[in-house]
Parts: structure tokens; sequence; C-alpha cells
């Protein structure tokens, strides 16, 4: 891994959000399963989004070419953060946290899709292939902690 670029980091953790957004579309009521899952992905999607603030994000911040993307980004992790804590507090077995979960889920999946197919490619123009490793290795420093905060 310690060649390996931010994009791509990003984006593994990416595929992992798809694989658990899948598996907790699929449970049903107010089961073991759904709150598990739930709450592995939390924790998951809010390490990630830290630190890919603090790694990714904040390099771009820094270029007035990709502050408004940076900074749309930004607004998103909060809206996700958002529906996370909203999920957390309703009756998991009510179809309204599935319609709402689904919801949250549509929206991340078109961030990440944005983030993929828009941002790391507007934001690999500006970085060099050292930046990059950089920030990759950053992003691995980073997390582990983000985790143990978000848990």
């Amino acid at each position: 891994m310690a060649d390996e670029k931010i994009f791509a980091r990003l984006k593994e953790d990416h595929d992992k959000h798809r694989t658990m957004l899948d598996l907790i579309d699929k449970t049903q009521g107010d089961s073991e399963g759904r709150r598990e899952l739930f709450g592995r992905f939390k924790t998951e999607v809010t390490a990630h989004a830290a630190a890919e603030e603090e790694t990714l994000y904040a390099t771009m911040l820094a270029d007035p070419d990709l502050r408004d993307k940076s900074q749309h980004s930004v607004a998103e992790h909060k809206e996700l953060e958002d529906y996370l804590a909203e999920l957390e507090e309703m009756d998991y077995s009510s179809t309204g946290w599935l319609t709402r979960f689904r919801t949250m889920k549509d929206r991340y999946l078109h961030h990440i899709e944005e983030e993929e197919n828009e941002m790391f490619i507007a934001a690999a123009k500006g970085l060099t292939e050292e930046t990059e490793k950089q920030l990759a290795e950053k992003f691995e420093q980073r997390k582990p902690d983000e985790l143990e905060r978000a848990s």
C-alpha cells in the first residue's frame, strides 16, 4: 500500500461503502443485523469523510480552482452526517426508517460518483504523483484515529 495514490485509496473505501449500503438495504425491521451493519457503516463513513477532508480536501481548498468543488463536497459530508444522526434516532422497524435510509443511500451514492468522476479528475490535474502518494499515506495515518473517534 506504500505506493498507493490517494484516489485509489478513497475509491477502495467507496466500494466498501457501496457494499455496506446494499447489505443494509436488504435487512428487515429492527433486527440485530440492521443495527450492526448501520452502526458499522456510520463509523466507517464518518471516519472516511473526516480523513478525506483532512487530506485531499485540505489540499484542494488551497487551490482557488478547486475550492468550490471541495466546499461542495464538505457540505455533502455534513448532509450525510445529518442523515446518519436522524436514522440512528428513528425506529429501525418503521417503513419510514427504510425510506429515509434509501434517500440517504441515493444522496451518498450520488456524492461518491461525483467525487470519482469529477472531483478526483480535477484534483489529479494539479497534483504530482509524489503528492498523491503522500496524501494516501496521510490518509492511512488519519483514518484509524478517526475510526476510533467515530466509534
